[in-house]
């Protein structure tokens, strides 16, 4: 096991050596020893992250799914243009893609139109895209020349919030995981974001839906 600084964060390497390229294959396909090890990982991120989060004042937002459909897939569906125009977003809304530049400093910026007509923009800004296991973003409200606004229904809340999303494989089935924080937020916008907690579990449950309907869709084509 090797642990290396990266930033604010740590990076673990996990190397097991096998008698033989026959074993370690073996024990890789027959047992899911990636897939086992990655999920471990996971759950020591998951405790870290509690540790790390009791002792600040900036609460953390977790949403996780499991979808039917295979890792490269999902993450596809995060990362090409025409496939998040076809779920994301809350339901009843009507997603456009501007524009989708995938690269570190790259930008996603999308519009949506309310089922009462309004027209809200958002953007992602790209920090990190590791295929097909990683994504990380900065998240804002937008305009629609890309500049960053304030949250339509809630001015208090964070200009900026910091995602990272990761994906697993086991057995054919990825499991998503979103981690999201504010980002240089006063206190007020910390109390706005924590007071959001159950309001966002809703909206990502809806749009998770969109992406599971989507999987679907797209593995019986």
């Amino acid at each position: 096991m090797t642990f290396i600084v990266k930033g604010d964060g740590t990076e673990v390497t996990a190397r097991i050596e096998f008698e033989s390229a026959q074993l370690r294959n073996r024990v890789a396909k027959d047992h899911g020893a990636v897939e086992g090890l990655q999920h471990t990982l996971e759950r020591l991120d998951e405790e870290v992250s509690k540790v790390v989060n009791a002792g600040s004042a900036v609460p953390e937002f977790v949403v996780t799914r499991e979808f039917d459909a295979p890792r490269e897939l999902v993450f596809k569906a995060w990362t090409e243009r025409e496939r998040l125009a076809a779920w994301w977003g809350p339901k009843g809304f009507k997603i456009r893609v501007a524009k989708l530049d995938l690269r570190p400093g790259g930008i996603f910026h999308y519009s949506m139109t309310t089922p009462a007509g309004d027209e809200w923009w958002g953007r992602f800004v790209y920090r990190e895209i590791s295929p097909p296991e990683r994504l990380v973003y900065v998240n804002s409200f937008s305009n629609a020349e890309g500049g960053m606004t304030c949250a339509p229904m809630m001015p208090t809340f964070p200009l900026e919030t910091l995602s990272t999303i990761t994906f697993t494989e086991q057995n054919g089935r990825t499991t998503v995981t979103l981690r999201s924080t504010p980002m240089n937020a006063t206190e007020d916008e910390i109390l706005s974001f924590q007071g959001m907690h159950d309001s966002m579990q809703q909206g990502w449950g809806g749009t998770l839906d969109q992406l599971s309907a989507y999987l679907a869709q797209v593995s019986r084509t």
